[in-house]
């Protein structure tokens, strides 16, 4: 483990920037500013290490960005319907920053803040971020800690832990953009994605889940064998036209429970890597940068084009507040909220 100075935020507090390495072949670069994960590299079919997540090379992009590029989302990750939600009987108004919804977490979320590191070896890094009572109108000082580890077998293990003093919501996740090309091919159209679940959440205008379970049947939402993403997201769909793609939650689980599932595959045949996703989470909600439009330049120096990545997000429902037949994201004094997520690569 390795950190060097990565920049100033405009309050004059310094950014790190933290590399892990697992002595085997898979290395990791992460802020502790928003929790970035500025690079990702794994070795392709050829042995060549490659960086398999977009990013920026300057925190003055990242603090500018609005796209979540690569950060650890919350309070609440997605969206929630008309930025509110009533808890034991009080009614409370959250942060609308998009249309008349809160989305993940409000103006300033938990990729906007200075995580504290607590902890750190050669392939782990342990983080926590105190979120006070109000926070972008959300209830409780909440505790949130995140532990990125970095295992033998060229795995990602993300471990998420949250208290809170008072009754309040939590959905967590983490909000990087894979091209598991390295880029090399502008976008995530070739990539081929299978997803372990048969039932997604269509949604609303405003893109919010509509409280249905709705299996995938023959559509192209389908993905229970392996699809290429360049023929799925044109399709004639009102689904997908609603968000010019894919920006749907697949169902994992009905109920909250650790157990630790598949969630879903994703495979670039120009590099031959293979990332396998686990969580134990509900959902898995697939968004593939459907609102990037070239004006955004990355690390590489290229613009980042519609389609640059995909996000595989593993969380909670949207919009579960206001949801009673999604599985709960209340945490209550006492409790503590726990998660894991694993990106393996091969």
């Amino acid at each position: 483990m390795s950190k060097s100075a990565f920049g100033t935020l405009p309050d004059g507090k310094e950014v790190l920037l933290y590399s892990l390495s697992n002595g085997g072949g898979c290395e990791v670069e992460i802020l502790n500013y928003g929790g970035i994960i500025k690079s990702l590299r794994v070795p392709d079919q050829y042995g060549k290490m490659t960086d398999v997540v977009l990013g920026f090379q300057s925190l003055a992009d990242y603090i500018a960005d609005q796209t979540c590029m690569g950060a650890l989302v919350g309070r609440y990750a997605n969206r929630i319907a008309n930025a509110s939600f009533e808890l034991e009987g009080e009614r409370f108004q959250l942060s609308v920053n998009n249309g008349g919804n809160c989305l993940h977490g409000g103006f300033n979320g938990f990729n906007k803040k200075r995580w504290e590191v607590i902890g750190h070896t050669s392939n782990s890094l342990r983080m926590q971020y105190v979120s006070p009572d109000g926070e972008e109108g959300f209830p409780g000082n909440l505790t949130v800690t995140v532990a990125y580890v970095l295992t033998k077998k060229n795995e990602l293990k993300i471990e998420y832990h949250a208290t809170t003093d008072t009754p309040t919501i939590i959905n967590l996740t983490q909000h990087s953009y894979f091209n598991l090309s390295a880029a090399t091919d502008e976008t995530i159209a070739d990539h081929l994605l299978q997803i372990h679940s048969d039932i997604y959440l269509p949604n609303n205008a405003q893109s919010i889940p509509n409280g249905d379970f709705e299996p995938v049947g023959q559509t192209p939402f389908s993905f229970t064998n392996p699809q290429k993403i360049g023929e799925a997201i044109p399709a004639d769909h009102i689904q997908m036209k609603i968000d010019l793609g894919l920006n749907h939650s697949y169902v994992l689980k009905t109920e909250n429970s650790k157990v630790l599932k598949h969630a879903a595959r994703l495979f670039a045949p120009e590099s031959g890597i293979t990332m396998d996703t686990f969580t134990t989470e509900p959902g898995i909600h697939i968004y593939c940068a459907n609102y990037f439009d070239g004006q955004t330049v990355g690390k590489s120096g290229r613009p980042y084009p519609r389609y640059a990545g995909m996000c595989l997000e593993t969380q909670h429902f949207a919009d579960s507040p206001n949801q009673p037949n999604f599985p709960s994201t209340l945490l209550l004094p006492g409790q503590e909220f726990t998660s894991t997520t694993v990106y393996a690569f091969s």
